[in-house]
């Protein structure tokens, strides 16, 4: 804990309200007996508008297409926005959101916290309940504990945050909470019926559309158990029933990339799969699919070497699909074959408008500029023209392991995943212009933006970074 940290903690007022397991705390260091305008430990979230919904980063990648972009001027010089990082309670795996003057992060230990944006203090915490603790599951490689993985997704309209945890009872559960003090709204199961949410790992971000918060489902490390690819989608009004969408592979076909959905314009989600266990019957895994809003197969694509991709591990999904400015898709996985696929008929098997090799490997989500599309992979990021009829490779960076990378102005950032170091590229050449040292950091993680910052998790801590 820093020193400012453990100043502003001397003279808090703590409140704590337990409702069955769930706990939260509000945090502030204003005296009791000179309120602020607002209850102490009241984050904001303002609403959106035309002229500030950028000032807004409510879900993975900034937006439903997942752009993952803050515009902003050309940035000249980064340096940090608080005394020092500020710890939590647990490994951060979820990309932190933004929204008002607060920061929004989940940690592995099932607890969501808002920290003021300014200066790193908590606003408030909230511990959803006792984590599923690893060595009680099958396979898998977080650890000690697996709470909240997938990235969270605000609604500014309700001022609801969403976050699945997977909790020791066994149940995988998504919490609406109150965007300004952390108190639990509303809370549903959302394993699916037939699901086995042991070896079922709840990765991919939330996506809020169409009226219903959609959780995707993978398996856990290893691919140990009777899992399967699934999408359920729970409605955000808290009233009426699941509906849901398995991958109809034997066994296998997760939905795992970090970025979850990509959305279109007509409210179709696109979902990735990982391998399938079939090398005869084409069974969906190693696929995109378009699903309608309640989730019905509405097309799919999947390369013309799906039956090796499936047999030797080399999973599609590992990036979820990137949705494009004209609503055409763009799909890369661990082969690290690029595919441009048509919005309008994703094709079928070998049904692509283009496709190139672009590196060793992709994992994570992508950001895309336009049509621009900057994907992470085990050998650096790499710009991807994604034409009408073609791609092409702009530039790549020198090697390293890449985390999801986003875009603030002039600048490309990813973290080096094996040097646990932040990174700035040059958005027109690649060529690195800031480097900053975070120390051990987990995979596919990914910095988010607010105006004139960056936030970035690290193991157990958040980072700020004021751009200038």
């Amino acid at each position: 804990m820093n020193t400012r940290t453990k100043v502003l903690l001397a003279v808090v007022v703590i409140v704590v309200v337990v409702a069955g397991s769930v706990s939260y705390v509000l945090l502030a260091s204003g005296s009791p007996s000179s309120p602020p305008s607002l209850p102490p430990g009241t984050a904001t979230c303002p609403s959106f508008s035309p002229g500030a919904a950028a000032a807004n980063w409510t879900t993975y990648h900034q937006n439903p297409t997942r752009d993952g972009v803050e515009p902003t001027p050309n940035i000249t010089s980064v340096h940090s926005e608080w005394p020092g990082p500020t710890t939590l309670d647990g490994q951060v795996y979820a990309e932190p959101l933004v929204c008002g003057n607060s920061v929004f992060v989940a940690t592995e230990d099932a607890s969501v916290y808002a920290i003021n944006a300014t200066s790193g203090a908590t606003l408030w915490r909230t511990h959803l309940g006792t984590p599923m603790s690893s060595s009680s599951l099958p396979c898998g490689d977080i650890s000690p504990t697996s709470g909240i993985t997938g990235t969270p997704v605000i609604d500014v309209a309700t001022g609801t945050l969403y976050a699945v945890a997977f909790l020791s009872s066994g149940e995988h559960v998504l919490f609406g909470l109150n965007i300004l003090n952390g108190s639990v709204k509303s809370q549903v199961v959302v394993d699916a019926a037939g699901a086995d949410p042991m070896v079922e790992q709840q990765r991919g971000a939330l996506t809020l559309a169409n009226g219903y918060v959609y959780v995707v489902y993978g398996g856990l490390d290893g691919d140990c158990g009777q899992y399967h690819g699934w999408v359920v989608g729970a409605p955000a009004s808290g009233t009426g029933g699941l509906v849901s969408y398995q991958v109809p592979t034997h066994r296998e076909g997760g939905i795992w990339g970090t970025a979850g959905t990509g959305v279109a314009a007509n409210g179709s989600l696109y979902v990735s799969t990982g391998n399938g266990d079939s090398t005869t019957s084409f069974d969906y895994g190693d696929s995109v699919i378009e699903l309608s809003p309640t989730l019905n197969v509405v097309g799919y694509f999947a390369p013309s070497d799906w039956a090796q991709l499936n047999s030797a591990d080399t999973d599609l999904g590992s990036v979820a699909p990137t949705v494009l400015p004209n609503g055409d898709v763009f799909q890369i996985g661990k082969g690290g074959v690029g595919y441009l696929l048509s919005g309008t008929n994703l094709g079928g098997i070998g049904g692509q408008i283009a496709n190139t090799s672009v590196c060793n490997g992709a994992y994570g989500g992508t950001a895309h500029a336009g049509f621009s599309v900057f994907v992470p992979c085990l050998d650096g990021v790499f710009d991807v023209l994604a034409n009408a009829t073609n791609l092409s490779v702009a530039w790549q960076t020198t090697g390293f392991d890449a985390g999801s990378p986003i875009v603030t102005g002039n600048v490309v950032w990813s973290v080096d995943i094996s040097n646990g170091k932040l990174l700035g590229f040059n958005i027109t050449n690649g060529q690195e212009r800031f480097s900053f040292a975070l120390g051990s950091v987990e995979h596919f993680i990914s910095p988010s933006a607010g105006p004139g910052a960056l936030y970035v998790g690290a193991a157990d801590q958040l980072y700020a970074f004021t751009l200038s």
